[in-house]
């Protein structure tokens, strides 16, 4: 079979120099499976073996192996975890997944512990589609990256989970985005509304907020509901003075073209803007 490179496996650098450093010359050319009980080591060694030289369906049946023969051993926890991170590597999350819902189970005060929630995070992470498609898995994401920062706050694990956090939200308010404009161009307006709303109310962090403070703009225009527009262009001009959809809600709402406001510079500066946040606030 074609070997497969796997990700960088330092966060288990622990797990390596156990089996790796301490057995390292019994990992050989011997079967996965012996079919004779074996010490858990060199079990356990073995797996990590065909890890590293990219074997990766060898070495989940070898870590399987300890756990089969060793159960309560302090290798079959380990094996748990490898064998989990090699069906992650693999893209073969729900395999992943299954083992490490097993090992957060059945192993609540081992040191690595965090990393089983980091990386089940990583699983539901990595199989987020794109904006058109459904957002179930980034749903899930969202929980248990959640779920790794609430539980170990200051941890390299946490911060990266907060990184990707933030990343997840963006995908689901762009979700939303591309929803809203589908409604907006089929004429259905307070669907459209609606889903801008979303965007502003839930996910004031992201990018898109912008962009949807001016279809909303838009769209309360196109319903003769100018007093809404004037407030929501108010917001945007207030929060994002230097955005596009800035020039885009200004032109909207003063019929004053971009290249006017630029040659002119007679224009007051605050004229519109200033007044409408002074009249809406």
């Amino acid at each position: 079979m074609a070997r497969r490179r796997f990700p960088a496996l330092a966060p288990l650098r622990v797990l390596l120099v156990a089996g790796i450093l301490a057995l390292g010359a019994c990992a050989g050319s011997q079967s996965v499976i012996s079919g004779k009980e074996e010490p858990a080591e060199i079990l356990y060694n073995r797996a990590m073996g065909l890890l590293t030289r990219g074997e990766g369906n060898d070495a989940t049946r070898a870590f399987n192996e300890v756990e089969r023969q060793h159960p309560y051993s302090i290798w079959a926890s380990k094996a748990i975890l490898m064998s989990s991170y090699t069906n992650y590597a693999m893209n073969r999350y729900p395999e992943a997944l299954a083992g490490l819902d097993r090992f957060i189970r059945l192993h609540p005060g081992s040191r690595d512990y965090a990393y089983a929630f980091y990386l089940k995070a990583l699983c539901y992470y990595e199989q987020i589609a794109d904006v058109q498609r459904d957002q179930d898995i980034t749903r899930r994401a969202m929980e248990a990256l959640q779920e790794v920062i609430r539980r170990f706050p200051g941890t390299k694990f946490a911060r990266d989970a907060k990184l990707k956090y933030d990343l997840t939200q963006d995908q689901l308010a762009g979700q939303e985005m591309s929803v809203g404009r589908w409604y907006q161009r089929s004429g259905l307006f307070i669907a459209a509304i609606n889903r801008f709303k979303t965007v502003i109310d839930k996910y004031q962090t992201t990018a898109h907020v912008p962009e949807a403070l001016h279809r909303l703009t838009e769209s309360y225009l196109t319903l003769g509901i100018k007093d809404e527009a004037q407030k929501t262009a108010a917001v945007l001009g207030h929060n994002f003075p230097g955005s596009e959809w800035y020039q885009d809600s200004y032109v909207l709402m003063t019929g004053i073209k971009r290249q006017a406001q630029q040659a002119d510079s007679s224009l007051p500066r605050r004229s519109w803007w200033g007044r409408a946040w002074n009249a809406v606030f």
